[in-house]
This record gives structure tokens, C-alpha cells and sequence, in this order.
């Protein structure tokens, strides 16, 4: 440290480090504030003093040609960069960044890349594991852990323990741990003395690690930019200098080198490119994300009341968490929360700590308040530990026009972004509710899935009711950036990745596209994509697309038929699909394995399903003959030849359920499969088609009933071991009701397997079948009385 310049080493997003350097301004009121991160920013730190920039934000870098390219660096309360902006804000000092610019970190390789690789001279870079979300636009891990090897070099088993006991929970007055003076101070009004002290400790220490551990070439160039941005703040004639920076940078600042060495490093940067920067909003659960964007804080809601709670931070946390208890409907008493209190003293006091951390406290409130459940204690974590903070920017940050389109919608429809998640049901009768509806569907389309359907309109009976789950997730605000590219408004750029999305489409997505245009209500791509769709279906052969594109253009057809479009040319289109798929079903279900024939069942019952609803009798007939032509195509020469048994049962009650057949006529089917000339795999999968679905209909017809039992108990030892699998897939698929009954049934005695033959009636002789009776009871070696004559069994 200089008499010029005072460098306070930090760690990201940490309580104590904000405590810190919020004392060490307010003691050295520095007369220019520089921060690690991206020069460009510099003409956007004002904004950070507006009422309406509520923390968490982050600020948000992409290339302009390239939205996709982009990187985050996102600030909590509790962060020291934060902190440091608002005191500069607060004093009218003026505030730099020093870090990389935007344009050269994203130009730069992932960190973890070769070390003696180049720098790309065109720019090109992929992001890391980690993606560029950490200080710096760096993507990756960093190299060393320094809060870990620190902890390691004490004896301490856990980092973040460590971290807690030296520097979060240490106050004024109390007694020193080695090396680190008081720890950082609570609140401000120390001397400047005793504010630097843990400041210039922390520096010793990494000073000490970077003597083992070799430092990577892009900390060397990172820390040459901090080097010249210092240089030109002394230039400009500033007295007091505070430098607001990671702690592991601090040793590398302190000693400056020659100006030549750090243009050489410099010099090694790739081109920089054209970047754009703004400030968005960022959410607590975001910052706990180790992957992504995410800072990987694990408990920032813990911080942030840390921090903002400087007075009885524990007491306090406990009435949090009793509260959020007691709103789930948990018995939680004030008894609860003293006794929680005492016990995580207790716990912190066992095992030397100087004050209850993270998990004293959660311990105390899993044994007290939880009864010892982790289902509630992962509530209490979810929901307060890393909580669902979502911040807020002023309207004048700059944002791009689809941006603002976005916002002044949400503001017209009444839907705030919300970081928890909450349910929103919508009635489309109601044109706020449509609209709303219109509006999440065309963010949909632009890959901004800020609405889920939970229980889609296409899975109900009804098509006037919708339910969403809506999240608003940060990285929607790269989305934005990216749907830029195909309009200024949600509608224009909807419309746009509609009509490009359709060029390259297959059948099964066109008709999924369409889908979305009618839902999102885009009349302008409707027309492009449906002239596609025609020309698509037209040259498409292949049975499983006709079979997985037809019952989407149905659902287009009835969301239609709600929103009041003209939907005359996907009726036609849908007339033709139906048609070609009736020629082409049957010779497609020939030869098919389990897997295949599963699959081509679940196609049939859409397609089925999807017919009905069309409400043409022609196409009706046409399907109902090519179900008959299913059920009939048996595998007479081998699986091969024929549709399998579990696609011959499904057309069978398909046509039983539409009234094309009776249950005689199912019986007589069933009696024919269940015969000894079938395989035992192939009746399985036929009875599987036949009651799947419902078996409500085993019960009317107490002869389908008894023949499947009569099947079933002739069924060979070895081959039964191979057929239990379907048999309880079948009917584990039933309604509880009637699986009791049919099990009730079959304890109750034998069932009757009568089956009404399809031939012509023939009167039976009976003088001539009472004939048979004597040579009948020779043969079963039982008294002649046991057998009663054909007249009398008739009769009964």
C-alpha cells in the first residue's frame, strides 16, 4: 500500500467483506473509488444511485454482432463491489472500473484452456463449464482456492467454517486469531487503523499462497489492465485512491512494475470486440449456481441477512424461519425459537466456534423447530437460506427495444416478473386473460419460457382454460438480446423466428409451429407456415410423422375454433394427413419389436383421438376400415408378416369403443387369440391392446372375463415367468374399483366362458346329445347322475 493508494482485498459476495470496506471508505474517504470489472460500465455506475436500482442487478456485457456472446457480473447487497459503488454514489466521487474490458474478456479463451496456448487473434472463444458469470467475464474455475488453502494451513477441515470463525463473526474488541487482527469490522466509525488491519493481514496471506502456486496468464494480463487503470487515476491528480478488488489480486497491485511490462502483457490480448452493456435484474437463486451464470454462493439469502441484520443476526434468523414455518401450517411456538437459539449457541460453543454459523443454525432448527424432518428443513433452506430475491432497474437503463416492448406489455397486462414461482390461470373468454395468454405464448416461440403450461388446454376437455407456472429467470435477458434480430417488438420478433423457423421445419415440427402461431396469435406467419406444412405433407411418406403431425394440426383446429381464426386451410390439410395415414398405417405396423409396438400404439390412440374430433364422416369411415384391417392382420408366417398383438387388441376395443363391433364379436376375437394356435407373448400383448385404458368392460361381459381366466390358468410354468411382466403392466393400468372386482370374481368360483358364435344359429338335437351322456361319464370315470341330459342344463 501506498500513500496514495489503499488496495482492499475482498471476497466476492461476501457479508464481512461488504462490513469491511463499508468501515474503511467511510474511515479513508478516498476521493476516487476504482472496482474490478468492466471499463465500459464506468458510464453506467450512476444509475446504481437511483431509488428504483434495487440489489440484486448485475451487469450485463454481449457482443453487438453476436448477442448470444455475453457475460454477467452480478452484484447482492452483501457484495463489497456493491458497497463500494453506492459510497461513491453517496459522496460524489467519481467510480471506475479497472478490470478487462468486455470486449477482450469474452474475446479471450475459456480459463482452464492450455496454458500454452495463444490468445485467438479473430476473438473466438467458447465458454467454459462455469460460463463468465464470475468478476472478470472469466469462464471456468479458478486455479486455486485461497479460502480453502487458507483453512488447509490453519488445521480446518471446512473452508467455509473457517471463513465464518476468522472474518464473518469476529467484532471489535474481540480476541484476535492469528494473523488476522480483529477480523473485519461491523459497522463503520472504527479508525482508519484498526479498518485496514484485517485488509492488510488478507494481503500478507495471499501474498504467501501466490509464492506457491504459479499464477495463470490471463490473472498476469488481468492484472496489468488494474496496473494502468491505477497509473491513469494518479494521473488525473487524485489524492486518495481506494482499490476495491478480489483479495487475490492485491499482492500483484501492491508492487508496480515498469509500464513497458505491462504493455508487453497487454499487447498478447486478441481484438476487441464491440460490445454493448446495461444493467439487468438478478436473483439470489442465481448466485447460488455453481455452473452457468451463477456466482456460486450457497446461501445467499443467509448472507444478505447477515449483513443487512448486524444486531442479534441469530435471533432474528430463528423469528424468520418460524415465520415462514408457521405460514406452511408447521406448530412452531415462541418457545420454539428461544429453545433453537439456546441449542445453536450450545452447538457453536461444543465445537469452538465464536458464534453459531450456517450449520449450528440449521442443525438447531432441524432438532427444535422441524422435529427433526428434512422435508422441512429443505423449505427452510429453499426458501431463506438461498431464497428467491429478484432485483429491480430503473427504466432509463439502457435496454434494447425488444426489451422495452417486453416491459411495457407486463406493466399493460399486469404481470410482474417474479422470481418465485406462482401459478396463473387464465380463462380465454376474457380479453386481459387472452391477451396474457397471446403474450406468453409468443415468448414461448422466442425461447423466453418465462410461462410453463402445467395443465395444458390440450390435454382437458375444455379449450377455454390455461394454467402457467411462471419463473423469471435472469438469463432471459441475453433471450431478449438474441429475439432482438427479428423485430423491435414481442410481436415482430415472434413473428420473424416463426417465418424463419418454417424454412427449415420438418412435418412434425411445422405442424407444432402452426400450433404456436395460432396460440400466440401471428396472422402475419400463419399463412407462410401453413403454405410449408401443405407442401411438407405432401411429399411425406413416412407413417410415424403423418401419425405424430396430424393430432397437432387437430389441437391447432380447436384452438382455432377459440380464438375466432379462419382455420379453412389447416382443415384441409388435416382431411389429407388422415387420408394418406389410413393407406400407410397398416403396412408401418408390420414387423414391429415390443418397443415399436408400443410406440405405435400410443401413435394410433392420438390419431384415433384426433379423428374423432374432425367430425367428417368420410375420413371416420375410412379409419374404422383401416382399424378393421389392423385387427385382421395376423402374423401367420412369423412376427414379420403381421401387426403385432398388442396393435390388433388396441384396434379391436378401438372399434369396440366406437360401436363398430359388439362385445359378441370382441369375445369371439379374443377366444380366437387366446386358442393354443397363438403364441402365449402374442395373446399377452393382444389382451394388453384389448383392456388397457378401462377394464370396465371385463365386468359387463362376465365371457371375456372367464376366457381370459381360462387362458391364464393353462398357461405352461416356463412360459409364465415371460408373460408376468405384461400381464401386470395390464392391468396395474386399471381402476382400482374394478381390479377388486375382478379379483372378487375370480375367488368367488369358475367363470363362464360362453362365447356367442358368429356362425348361423343351429338348433341342437337334444335326444341325440343326451346320448353322449353315458359314453361321457365312462370317459371322466364319474357317476352318470353328476352329468345332467343337454334338456335339463338347457332348460336351467
Amino acid at each position: 500500500m501506498s500513500a496514495q493508494v489503499t488496495l482492499l482485498g475482498v471476497r466476492h459476495h461476501g457479508p464481512g467483506s461488504a462490513r469491511a470496506v463499508a468501515a474503511a471508505l467511510a474511515a479513508l474517504q478516498p476521493d476516487a473509488v476504482l472496482i474490478e470489472g468492466p471499463p465500459e460500465a464506468d458510464e453506467l455506475t450512476a444509475l446504481a444511485a437511483e431509488k428504483d436500482m434495487v440489489p440484486p442487478v448485475a451487469l450485463l456485457a454481449h457482443v453487438s454482432d453476436d448477442p448470444a456472446r455475453a457475460a454477467f457480473w452480478p452484484y447482492a447487497e452483501f457484495s463489497p463491489e456493491w458497497v463500494a459503488l453506492r459510497h461513491a454514489a453517496d459522496a460524489g466521487v467519481p467510480v471506475r472500473f479497472i478490470d478487462l474490458p468486455a470486449g477482450q474478456s469474452l474475446a479471450l479463451p475459456p480459463r482452464g484452456a492450455d496454458p500454452d496456448a495463444t490468445f485467438p487473434a479473430d476473438g473466438a472463444s467458447e465458454e467454459g463449464e462455469q460460463g463468465p458469470g464470475v468478476p472478470g467475464g472469466t469462464s471456468g474455475p479458478a486455479p486455486v482456492d485461497p479460502i480453502a488453502e487458507l483453512a488447509a494451513a490453519a488445521g480446518h477441515p471446512d473452508p467455509e467454517a473457517w471463513w465464518e470463525d476468522v472474518i464473518e463473526h469476529r467484532t471489535p474488541g474481540a480476541d484476535p486469531p492469528p494473523a488476522f487482527g480483529r477480523g473485519y469490522p461491523q459497522v463503520p466509525g472504527c479508525s482508519l487503523a484498526e479498518a485496514l488491519e484485517p485488509f492488510a493481514a488478507l494481503a500478507e496471506a495471499m501474498a504467501a499462497l501466490r509464492e506457491h502456486h504459479p499464477v495463470e496468464r490471463r490473472d498476469e494480463i488481468r492484472e496489468a489492465a488494474m496496473r494502468q487503470q491505477i497509473r491513469a487515476a494518479r494521473r488525473a491528480g487524485h489524492q486518495r485512491i481506494a482499490v476495491v478488488c478480489g483479495a487475490w489480486h492485491v499482492p500483484a497491485l501492491a508492487v508496480m512494475p515498469t509500464v513497458a511490462h505491462d504493455r508487453a502483457l497487454l499487447a498478447e490480448l486478441p481484438k476487441k470486440l464491440k460490445t454493448e452493456l446495461t444493467w439487468v435484474p438478478w436473483t439470489h437463486r442465481r448466485l447460488s449456481q455453481h455452473t452457468g451464470y451463477g456466482a456460486g454462493i450457497d446461501s445467499p439469502g443467509w448472507y444478505h441477512h447477515l449483513y443487512t441484520t448486524p444486531e442479534q443476526p441469530i435471533a432474528r434468523w430463528m423469528t424468520k424461519v418460524a415465520g415462514l414455518l408457521r405460514a406452511e401450517d408447521h406448530p412452531v411456538s415462541s418457545a420454539h425459537v428461544i429453545e433453537a437459539i439456546r441449542l445453536a449457541d450450545t452447538l457453536a460453543a461444543m465445537r469452538g466456534r465464536p458464534l453459531p454459523g450456517l450449520t449450528e443454525t440449521l442443525d438447531a432448527v432441524r432438532a427444535v423447530m422441524c422435529d427433526g424432518s428434512d422435508l422441512a428443513l429443505a423449505l427452510v433452506h429453499d426458501r431463506l437460506v438461498v431464497g428467491d430475491a429478484l432485483g429491480e432497474v430503473p427504466d432509463d437503463a439502457p435496454a434494447v427495444p425488444l426489451q422495452r416492448d417486453l416491459t411495457r406489455l407486463q406493466r399493460t397486462l399486469r404481470l410482474k416478473p417474479e422470481a418465485t414461482g406462482r401459478e396463473l390461470v387464465l380463462d380465454l373468454r376474457k380479453d386481459l386473460d387472452a391477451e396474457r395468454s397471446r403474450l406468453l405464448h409468443r415468448l414461448r416461440l422466442l425461447g423466453l419460457h418465462w410461462g410453463r403450461p402445467v395443465r395444458d388446454s390440450v390435454q382437458s376437455t375444455g379449450t377455454f382454460r390455461e394454467t402457467w407456472q411462471l419463473v423469471w429467470e435472469p438469463e432471459y435477458a441475453v433471450r431478449l438480446v438474441e429475439a432482438g434480430q427479428w423485430g423491435t417488438t414481442v410481436l415482430g420478433a415472434a413473428t420473424g423466428k416463426a417465418v424463419a423457423d418454417a424454412a427449415g421445419a420438418e412435418l412434425t415440427a411445422l405442424t407444432e409451429l402452426a400450433e404456436h402461431c395460432l396460440l400466440a396469435a401471428l396472422p402475419d406467419a400463419l399463412p407462410e407456415v401453413m403454405r410449408r406444412l401443405a407442401d411438407r405433407a405432401a411429399l411425406d411418406t413416412d407413417a410415424g410423422h403423418l401419425a405424430t403431425a396430424l393430432p397437432a394440426l387437430v389441437r391447432t383446429l380447436r384452438y382455432g375454433d377459440v380464438r375466432a381464426t379462419d382455420t379453412s386451410a389447416l382443415t384441409a390439410v388435416a382431411l389429407g394427413l388422415a387420408e394418406r395415414l389410413c393407406v400407410a398405417l397398416p403396412a408401418a405396423c408390420t414387423g414391429l419389436d415390443a418397443d415399436g409396438a408400443s410406440a405405435r400404439r400410443t401413435e394410433i390412440d392420438a390419431v384415433h383421438q384426433a379423428i374423432a374430433l374432425l367430425s367428417d364422416t368420410a375420413i371416420g369411415e375410412r379409419w374404422a376400415g383401416t382399424l378393421t384391417a389392423l385387427a385382421a392382420r395376423e402374423p401367420h408366417g412369423g412376427p414379420a408378416t403381421g401387426v403385432p398383438g398388442l396393435l390388433r387388441g388396441r384396434a379391436v376395443r378401438l372399434l369396440l369403443d366406437d360401436g363398430r363391433i359388439d362385445t359378441a364379436e370382441a369375445g369371439r376375437r379374443l377366444g380366437l387369440v387366446l386358442s393354443i394356435a397363438s403364441g402365449p407373448l402374442d395373446a399377452a400383448g393382444w389382451v394388453e391392446g384389448l383392456v388397457s385404458g378401462g377394464g370396465a368392460m371385463l365386468l359387463h361381459d362376465p365371457a371375456l372375463l372367464g376366457l381370459l381366466d381360462t387362458w391364464l390358468c393353462g398357461v405352461p410354468a416356463e412360459t409364465f415367468t415371460d408373460l408376468l411382466p405384461i400381464l401386470r403392466r395390464t392391468f396395474s393400468s386399471l381402476e382400482t374399483g374394478v381390479r377388486h372386482t375382478i379379483g372378487s370374481r375370480v375367488a368367488a368360483g369358475p367363470l363362464s366362458t360362453s362365447v356367442v358364435d358368429s356362425g348361423p344359429d343351429i338348433e341342437l338335437d337334444a335326444e341325440r346329445a343326451d346320448a353322449t351322456t353315458p359314453v361321457l361319464a365312462l370317459l371322466l370315470g364319474v357317476r352318470q347322475a353328476v352329468i345332467p341330459r343337454q334338456a335339463d342344463r338347457r332348460a336351467s
